[in-house]
């Protein structure tokens, strides 16, 4: 099993550094990731250690016209002591006409290299529906002949992978997502609504300051070929094991040969997110975020709300398992 397994990260290596030409980042964006990390790592399912459900809405720029809007639905499990993990993830975003609809099932199969340490490699597979409505374009050329005269509407397989090794204070990550999909469809007339490959790489731990209150540091780095790399730096309190207060830096920086100079102002200092999450119950966690935009969108009052509601299911009688770690 475990010769198996490392040749399954060697394939999961290599799939990561094939070159494909993509234009942009386009996976929807969440502030709330660093508690749900399967939203970016199918490696994820299973780590609580017992079955958890979250769904998450996101309002982005409000009272931007045509500003994103997404609402995500992901649910996990482990069996087998805790070596195996199961996930399911629904996707709905919209921006502006186009509407990206998706539905993942992943698998992480999970072996130990320690005495309190994992590492996981997860699969995750599904299909995505892309619609463009014409109705809620705007022309400025109505006589263009490019332009659509009725809604468009595709599907494409999809395929996500990644490895991810926790202990009981550190985990860190390395994902691929869309593997496949942009590839499978034929029509490039309205490549807006295509996904390209995206990668993730994270890391954190936590830190113990008192009896009452724990600190957890962590980043996150998303790569798109010829977009600016994106980079996250979270910093949260956990105090007397309910209450999360923090806050997450994101931006951009430029690596190699970058043709995204015109978009400068936009594509710098994105912006920064407070965040707040709190278990209600033992089983039941709200968690609010809110972003502040630190570019050309901040004089606009243009911000953004994410909200989301997690619930852990456990048997009558179970211990919950530090679920409020990672």
């Amino acid at each position: 099993m475990k010769k198996f397994f490392f040749s399954s990260i060697l394939i999961f290596l290599w799939l990561a550094m094939i070159p494909l030409k993509s234009w942009s980042q386009q996976l929807p964006q969440f502030s709330q990731y660093i508690f749900n990390g399967l939203t970016i790592n199918p490696a994820y399912a299973g780590y609580k250690g017992q079955g958890y459900i979250q769904s998450t809405f996101r309002n982005q720029w409000i009272n931007l016209p045509g500003s994103p809007q997404t609402l995500s639905l992901t649910a996990d499990l482990s069996a087998n002591n805790g070596l195996m993990g199961f996930g399911v993830s629904l996707l709905h975003d919209q921006i502006g006409p186009t509407k990206t609809t998706s539905g993942l099932i992943s698998y992480a199969h999970r072996i130990q290299t320690g005495d309190n340490s994992f590492l996981s490699l997860g699969v995750g597979g599904g299909v995505s529906q892309y619609l463009v409505d014409a109705s809620m374009l705007i022309a400025k050329d109505p006589l263009d002949p490019d332009l659509p005269f009725d809604s468009q509407v595709m599907f494409t397989p999809n395929l996500n992978t990644g490895l991810f090794f926790h202990s009981t204070r550190f985990y860190a990550g390395i994902s691929a997502f869309n593997l496949v999909g942009r590839k499978t469809l034929e029509r490039e007339d309205i490549a807006l609504s295509f996904h390209d490959i995206h990668y993730f790489v994270t890391a954190g731990l936590m830190l113990t300051l008192s009896d009452y209150v724990e600190f957890k540091p962590s980043f996150l780095i998303k790569e798109v070929q010829d977009a600016p790399t994106s980079y996250d730096i979270n910093g949260m309190f956990l105090f007397v094991d309910r209450l999360w207060l923090g806050a997450s830096y994101r931006s951009n920086m430029r690596l190699g040969n970058d043709s995204a100079e015109g978009n400068f102002m936009l594509n710098n200092r994105t912006a920064v997110a407070f965040i707040v999450e709190v278990f209600l119950t033992d089983e039941l966690r709200f968690g609010y975020a809110y972003d502040k935009n630190l570019n050309a969108l901040e004089n606009y009052r243009n911000n953004s709300h994410e909200f989301s509601l997690g619930y852990y299911i456990t048997r009558k009688g179970a211990k919950v398992k530090n679920p409020r770690w990672f």
